[in-house]
């Protein structure tokens, strides 16, 4: 299932896992049928029987203290025998990557274990029907390569049907038996098969700002006479010319448990006008450095300073200038019930007009979102909120963590626009990604992470190699037609 952001992918997917109207109310018609029984007449217990959804938030579906405990809750909640549980348990986390994670704690996870486990705790019991959105967008490359490689398996298997709600095409796209693509109003623009649907809607599946894969938007291009250079905007990322130095960790070590460090002796200095890129495997301590670096938490061992002073000897107000954190996860950091309010929050009036345009920039009109509650917007919508949100106060260090997430073509161009913009005008940007357009569009330096510590830090192009398996599909070469009763995308 493909579309704008905001065109309802994860509300339609609700609704087929049940959630929607049953314990989300709104305005519904029409009827979804599950094994020829009209959904809404299915009990809670029957409907969790047989569907599985992964959401777009992965922490809001972790409920126990344990990581296997909450693999092991759903078997419960289905009656699965205790031995045949305790045999399922190990056998979903060693298929998620989790593995030695048994006993820890699912919020001490990072985001892309978190994301694993909330995937292992859906495919454990096997159930009929998959509801997956966005299920890889805070994965590492090798943990995408091999999720996309389960839901092969699944797929050649018939085990069960897959709605799988995704930006990340290249991998998706090869897995699809049929296609569903919304416009932004959420009404359907086409469906069928994926070469049917491209060869009627490509061209507006594009002006929709829907991603497609490289070699469908290649097709496209040849098909209209139109050089691929002239598909969107492209980006000259500088080398040099950087200012002072803006953030400076010295020897910094971190644990959220003393037994278990989580940084490991990191020294970094980031300058005005750099644009750095994070990388690592899932775990690695990326998003941990990344709070690090701007005064969210506080070294164990070492020191950070921004301009010179450690941000925990600055005022709130002081320090929200001079440094901003978008989280993982943009629901962290929403504070009030309009959007408006929201990112107007400690603004001086003359600040204000500025916000308003940024908005509009990032599309977000106030005239159109002002009144409404920042929880009902899309993940891709509550994410330029929150970008929004540290911009305004135009802060020196800024700091992304996976900014491309739930983003579509247009929301993508929007964002990596004003970064080169703010970069440009001197703001050092830190993002902690697994986003290899991402990186190529705005990076100049990486930072490569592993178990805590800095096992490089040089120019972008050494790090392509460990990018590259993000841009390619894990599953290219299996697009053997299969009925249409199988997975969709």
């Amino acid at each position: 299932m493909v579309g704008p952001s905001g065109s309802g992918k994860s509300t339609l997917g609700l609704a087929l896992a049940g959630i929607v109207p049953r314990d989300r109310p709104g305005d519904w018609r029409g009827t979804i049928e599950l094994d020829g029984i009209e959904l809404a007449a299915l009990s809670p217990v029957a409907v969790a029987e047989r569907v599985g959804i992964v959401f777009q938030d992965p922490s809001s579906q972790l409920v126990m203290d344990r990581v296997e405990d909450d693999i092991a809750f759903g078997l419960e909640n289905r009656a699965w025998p205790l031995e045949a549980m305790r045999q399922r348990v190990p056998e979903a986390l060693r298929e998620a990557g989790l593995a030695g994670l048994e006993r820890r704690r699912p919020n001490r996870l990072s985001g892309g274990q978190q994301q694993r486990l909330a995937l292992a705790g859906v495919l454990a019991p096997r159930p009929g029907l998959l509801v997956l959105d966005e299920p890889t967008a805070n994965l590492d490359p090798d943990g995408t390569a091999a999720f996309f490689d389960r839901l092969a398996r699944i797929r050649s298997t018939r085990a069960a049907t897959v709605v799988l709600i995704e930006h990340r095409v290249e991998q998706a796209w090869p897995l699809a038996d049929r296609l569903l693509a919304l416009n932004a109003d959420g009404t359907p623009l086409d469906e069928g098969p994926p070469e049917a649907v491209i060869a009627r809607s490509g061209e507006a599946m594009r002006r929709a700002g829907i991603w497609l894969p490289e070699a469908v938007e290649a097709a496209l291009d040849r098909a209209a006479g139109r050089a691929s250079r002239d598909r969107g905007p492209t980006w000259t990322v500088p080398h040099a010319g950087f200012g002072q130095a803006l953030v400076v960790a010295e020897g910094v070590t971190f644990g959220y448990e003393r037994s278990l460090p989580v940084i490991i002796d990191v020294s970094l200095e980031l300058a005005e006008g750099e644009r750095v890129a994070l990388l690592g495997a899932n775990g690695s301590g990326k998003s941990t450095l990344a709070r690090l670096l701007v005064g969210l938490l506080r070294p164990g061992r070492g020191r950070v300073t921004l301009h010179g002073v450690e941000p925990s000897r600055l005022r709130p107000r002081e320090l929200a200038h001079r440094a901003a954190y978008v989280f993982q996860n943009p629901e962290h950091q929403l504070l009030t019930d309009r959007v408006a309010d929201e990112v107007m929050l400690g603004l001086e009036p003359a600040e204000r007009a500025a916000a308003a345009m940024l908005m509009e920039r990032l599309r977000l009109p106030l005239a159109t979102f002002g009144e409404r509650s920042p929880y009902s917007l899309s993940g891709g919508e509550q994410r330029r909120l929150s970008l929004a949100c540290a911009l305004v106060r135009n802060p020196s260090v800024l700091v992304l963590d996976e900014p491309t997430f739930g983003q579509d073509r247009r929301g993508y161009v929007g964002l990596v626009e004003i970064l080169h913009e703010r970069v440009a005008a001197g703001t050092c940007l830190i993002t902690a990604t697994h986003d290899p357009r991402f990186v190529r569009d705005v990076a100049h330096r990486a930072v490569e992470m592993a178990a805590g510590l800095v096992v490089r830090d040089g120019p972008v192009a050494r790090a392509d190699a460990s990018l590259a398996r993000a841009d390619a599909s894990p599953v290219a070469g299996r697009r053997d037609r299969a009925p249409s009763s199988g997975p969709v995308a």
